[in-house]
């Protein structure tokens, strides 16, 4: 078998199951597909050494007949994720140097299905941004592009390292966090599949924190029914974790049928919004008629807090933010700023943030110390919260009304140029958060998926919202619009 990183995870299984293929085979193609796209910087820490020692007792395992259905497959591990002994930095001057102890529940669970890691992939740092350009490590770049147009685009953010390993082929999936849409918009923007699952159905042990409240670990694959393997091996009740849920794990692959005949499809009047992209209208337009060839009904629907999501999102997350990220002092570990004579622990502390946190990371840690300060929580914080509890309202009614799945675009555009946003207002980047902060707020499963190409040849997705706890069923209908769309597109190479 030739271009074996271009496989998806069922195809390698299979292809493994039937001894056509080791997983030291799919891990060498891999890591030269890696090692060849520099341009992308996508890995930031390449763990080659681990990833054939992990691939031949994959290959070990698969020969004794105990093959989970990640066992040897290559994955790349978002940075966010603490991976014992291996550099663990949130793309963040201030955790240089830190090699964890330890393993996050995810990657271990991962890791005993017998996936392989093939290293650490680029991200915002500390997961905040919507563009792959707050990092630590320099931008990431998507492989998709304009035509003939040389000009770099981002891949989104702030998974956009998985996205763009994942749609160059540079491993089979990767593993992405989301806070307000940091696996579904790089997803769409890259071309590939993105979902975040119900607020904890994964656990956030050792996942290195943004806002507690919000951020929810999934997987970044090549394909719906790949999303629905790897999900399955990332979940599972987590005693470290006060907020994972004890529930079983259903056999989400199972559950792809392809049947959504009598499904309600919930259409909300509010994501129709000014300025909207006329191809962005078109592609909701044609996935809700898709959706209805397969034999769903569509329903019109009303959320109607959704338009205070997005100013309530970027209140509690700066909040959550400020207060998580307090522990990186120079103190414990990473690092610390060089001191001058007569300084004392405030100059340290002073000096060591200033110059470990980007600027980004510090905005946002300025405005959730703000919106949390004597006077300002209740104006601010208070009110967000229950702005949050509306949007939450909305949608518990909406799917007691018989709506099983809400169809809505995944992002306002396709991907656009790195260093476009630049000189913009952040309120204009933040935008981009628009289709996708309220599933975050509301703690339930969305997914993304690419469902057509923009008049320039970028791909375009559409997202799926589904009830909590019910991703199999989420899946399934993602699994029949995905069939009908039948996009196949990739990048053409250039790296």
């Amino acid at each position: 078998m030739t271009d074996l990183n271009t496989l998806t995870i069922a195809e390698a299984r299979d292809a493994l199951r039937r001894g056509e293929v080791t997983s030291l085979d799919l891990t060498e193609a891999c890591l030269a597909a890696a090692d060849g796209a520099g341009a992308l910087n996508a890995f930031v820490h390449p763990t080659p050494d681990l990833a054939r020692d992990q691939a031949r007792a994959a290959d070990a395992r698969i020969a004794e007949g105990d093959a989970p259905a990640m066992c040897g497959i290559p994955l790349g591990i978002k940075d966010l994720f603490c991976t014992k002994g291996v550099p663990s930095q949130a793309a963040s001057r201030i955790l240089q140097g830190f090699r964890p102890e330890y393993e996050s529940t995810v990657t271990q669970n991962l890791f005993d299905a017998g996936a392989v890691m093939l290293g650490k992939l680029n991200m915002d740092e500390f997961a905040m941004g919507s563009s792959n350009e707050t990092s630590c490590y320099g931008n990431v770049v998507n492989p998709w592009r304009c035509g003939n147009d040389a000009t770099p685009l981002t891949p989104g953010g702030s998974s956009g390292g998985s996205a763009a390993a994942v749609a160059a082929d540079l491993c089979l999936a990767a593993t992405g966090t989301d806070t307000g849409g940091s696996i579904r918009q790089p997803a769409a923007f890259a071309g590939i599949t993105g979902i975040k699952p119900t607020y904890g159905r994964c656990s956030r042990w050792g996942i290195v924190a943004f806002a507690s409240s919000l951020d929810q670990a999934g997987p970044m694959t090549k394909s719906v029914r790949d999303a629905a393997i790897m999900l399955e091996a990332m979940c599972g009740h987590d005693a470290k974790d006060s907020t994972s849920a004890d529930i079983p794990v259903p056999d989400f692959e199972a559950m792809l049928t392809g049947d959504i005949k009598g499904k309600v499809i919930g259409i909300p009047r509010e994501y129709r919004m000014d300025g909207m992209p006329a191809e962005i209208e078109t592609l909701w337009a044609d996935g809700t008629a898709m959706l209805r060839d397969a034999g769903a009904e569509i329903r019109d629907i009303s959320l109607p807090h959704t338009k205070y999501a997005l100013p309530a999102y970027y209140v509690i997350a700066p909040a959550e933010a400020s207060s998580n990220l307090a522990r990186y002092d120079g103190v414990r570990y990473g690092h610390r700023a060089k001191l001058s004579h007569g300084d004392g622990i405030t100059e340290m502390y002073e000096k060591t943030r200033a110059e470990g946190f980007g600027a980004e990371v510090q905005r946002r840690v300025m405005v959730g110390t703000y919106v949390l300060s004597a006077g300002f929580y209740d104006a601010y914080y208070n009110r967000a919260r229950r702005v949050r509890t509306l949007i939450k309202r909305d949608f518990e009614e909406v799917f007691a009304s018989g709506v099983d799945a809400i169809l809505t675009p995944a992002t306002p555009s396709a991907a656009f140029g790195l260093g476009e946003m630049a000189q913009a207002d952040p309120v204009q980047m933040y935008l981009n958060d628009v289709f996708t902060v309220t599933v975050n707020l509301a703690g339930l499963p969305g997914i993304a998926l690419p469902a057509g190409l923009d008049a320039k040849g970028l791909p375009l997705a559409l997202q799926l919202i589904g009830r909590p706890w019910e991703e199999g069923d989420l899946l399934n209908t993602a699994y029949a619009l995905e069939r009908a769309a039948g996009f196949v597109a990739k990048p053409a190479k250039w790296w």
